[in-house]
């Protein structure tokens, strides 16, 4: 079932045009394209605000350009997360206008909605946790947000993160990033009262276990307030966060 059709009956239901039991009855009509290796989602959008969004490790440049085939075919647009250059390469090929994000790792290809939603914010540890913070961004800016960024104010240099005090006390939610220690989530939630979303990434020397020193320092936290996504997640927490956000929006208006 196109999402058109599914949009015209959700507002029939909304406005008492049909029933419950038929808006279900569309819904179960063919919500996805089994293609063998995949089965395309078309309704993630209605239920949850995004499109599906391909995760590349693990499949092949030809099952990558497929499911984005088919997205595309259906949402006018697409994101792939964890792309490597050589799968954007194929992707290319397929879709000329796609761009590569170098830093978040991700290809996006259609037209981005408006940021129009301040109130995100984004933060790294390091330098080198930015490229799970780009990724966070990018997701929370195709969900319509505008986030604000402040990288490498770790707890190596503490007052970097007083000087920036001020940008949290504007936000709504913030997404801290943090590999190593993992620390700076820990600080932040003691200090604000807004949800902080944690992120664990696997930068670090040999005792950081490819992220998992500082996810356990995360889940460990004393600080109020903090909600952890797993290692290298960006994606999950900027997705959270443009949830969170949304939320805050409504309560406004």
């Amino acid at each position: 079932m196109g999402t058109e059709r599914l949009r015209e009956q959700i507002e029939n239901y909304h406005y008492g045009r049909v029933s419950l039991d038929k808006l279900i009855e569309e819904i179960q009509k063919a919500p996805y394209t089994d293609m063998d290796f995949a089965c395309v989602d078309h309704h993630r959008s209605l239920r949850q605000s995004l499109p599906e969004v391909i995760y590349c490790k693990g499949k092949s440049n030809q099952q990558i350009v497929c499911i984005a085939r088919e997205l595309y075919k259906n949402n006018k647009s697409f994101m792939a997360t964890k792309a490597s250059p050589d799968v954007y390469d194929a992707v290319k090929d397929f879709f000329p206008k796609a761009e590569y994000h170098k830093d978040a790792s991700m290809i996006s290809c259609g037209q981005k909605p408006d940021q129009t939603k301040k109130g995100v914010l984004i933060v790294t540890a390091g330098t080198a946790d930015i490229p799970a913070a780009e990724e966070a961004a990018l997701v929370s800016e195709w969900m319509g947000q505008a986030p604000d960024k402040a990288y490498d104010i770790g707890v190596a240099g503490l007052h970097r993160f007083l000087q920036k005090l001020d940008i949290f006390f504007d936000a709504n939610v913030v997404v801290v990033v943090a590999g190593m220690d993992g620390v700076l989530p820990s600080v932040v939630g003691g200090i604000v009262n807004i949800p902080v979303i944690a992120v664990p990434t696997s930068t670090g020397y040999g005792a950081n276990f490819d992220g998992l020193a500082p996810l356990l320092t995360m889940l460990n936290s004393c600080s109020p307030g903090i909600s952890v996504v797993n290692i290298d997640n960006g994606f999950g927490a900027g997705y959270q966060a443009s949830l969170i956000n949304e939320l805050a929006y409504k309560r406004k208006s």
